[in-house]
């Protein structure tokens, strides 16, 4: 194998690889990032057996060849190597890289002890744009569950449907909704339940004008646009059914500025339990009284101004789990709705006049208020 690459080129295709690449692993090729040259340029490849990654570099490539060598220390040497053409060559299972007056020698190990990557026919799939998708990613992945004795709330539920895609994540106590028109497809509808470690290499790689095709293989799904592929591991299992458990029949609710009510809550959650983090509102026909009593802390109390109809309300929360519904919801002002103390608040985006409604909707269970 033998090619010449701008340091640019290879320091940006290690550093995109690079982030696939496990930081403990018992199998030392996993460690490594895999080099193809061929015609078209360098393809680099990393993975950790759940998550992989493939880059093309442009390159000129005077002898076709693969190996595999060390990814992070190849980052660090591309980074900090002068801005100057760098030449690459492999003699048996050892990389020379030569940059100006800079020599670099890495023992590599064969390429047929990398794991391949999913072999997955693009031709059969979705269609979709970077910016649709890092919508989807950024609006519902963080409401996915940490806790392992529920695996399948750990990944992101994907519905691809011919000219629609929804995602959905949730931990049993806050949950996450959107979806955005999709190109046609190819392929039958289908559901997905994705990690979010795959989706955080999707939104790192891809831009918001990349075309993407999404297509499934087996248990792997794959995106591809232009010289980036993402491959994944699919999360086994049924989703739970998350259309039982968001109401339809709340009859009462509030229309609030989201900055106020985020100030506001996050003032409380000052004072309220490490442990519970639970905070009183008390909704009434043109306000809402936020106020918090920790018994070994202290109190505080607030109030702001807003729209609500329906009879009074007082109703508890988990300060953090509505700070951070608040955070992603994107528009100035927001729809809460209520049913009783001890049933789901939904939280949705109020457009502005003239502008398109966004179909994103996010849930928050109370808390039982003690008296």
């Amino acid at each position: 194998m033998n090619f010449t690459i701008t340091r640019q080129n290879l320091h940006q295709g290690l550093a995109a690889v690079s982030a696939s690449i496990p930081t403990k692993t018992t199998l030392p090729v996993l460690s490594n990032i895999l080099l193809e040259a061929r015609e078209d340029g360098v393809w680099m490849s990393g993975t950790d057996l759940d998550v992989g990654v493939r880059i093309k570099a442009p390159a000129d490539v005077s002898q076709p060849g693969t190996l595999t060598a060390p990814g992070k220390k190849l980052q660090e040497i591309a980074r900090e190597l002068p801005d100057q053409p760098v030449q690459v060559n492999v003699r048996g299972d050892q990389l020379e890289l030569r940059c100006g007056r800079s020599v670099f020698k890495l023992n590599g190990l064969p390429s047929d002890e990398f794991p391949s990557l999913p072999g997955i026919n693009f031709q059969e799939g979705w269609s979709i744009t970077g910016k649709e998708l890092q919508k989807l990613i950024h609006h519902t992945a963080f409401a996915v569950s940490t806790e392992e004795s529920r695996p399948i709330l750990n990944g992101v539920l994907w519905e691809l449907r011919d000219g629609l895609m929804r995602m959905v994540a949730t931990n049993g106590h806050r949950l996450a909704r959107m979806a955005v028109p999709a190109g046609a497809s190819t392929a039958t509808s289908a559901d997905f339940i994705v990690p979010p470690a795959a989706l955080q290499q999707v939104q790192r790689l891809f831009k918001t004008d990349d075309e993407l095709e999404v297509a499934r293989d087996g248990n792997h799904l794959g995106f591809r646009a232009a010289s980036t592929e993402v491959y994944t591991r699919l999360i086994e299992g049924s989703y739970p059914n998350y259309e039982q458990v968001i109401p339809k029949d709340n009859d009462r609710f509030a229309i609030v500025e989201k900055g106020a009510l985020e100030s506001a809550v996050r003032r409380m959650a000052v004072v309220a339990s490490d442990q519970t983090h639970r905070i009183r509102l008390v909704f009434q026909k043109d306000r809402v009284h936020l106020n918090v009593l920790t018994p070994d802390l202290g109190e505080g109390e607030d109030e702001l101004e807003l729209s609500f109809e329906g009879a009074d309300l007082e109703i508890g929360f988990n300060a953090n789990y509505l700070l951070e519904v608040l955070r992603y919801m994107p528009t100035q002002e927001v729809k809460m709705t209520f049913k009783a103390p001890e049933r789901a608040t939904t939280i949705e985006p109020v457009s502005a006049e003239g502008e398109d409604s966004i179909d994103y909707l996010c849930l928050v269970m109370p808390l039982r208020l003690l008296d």
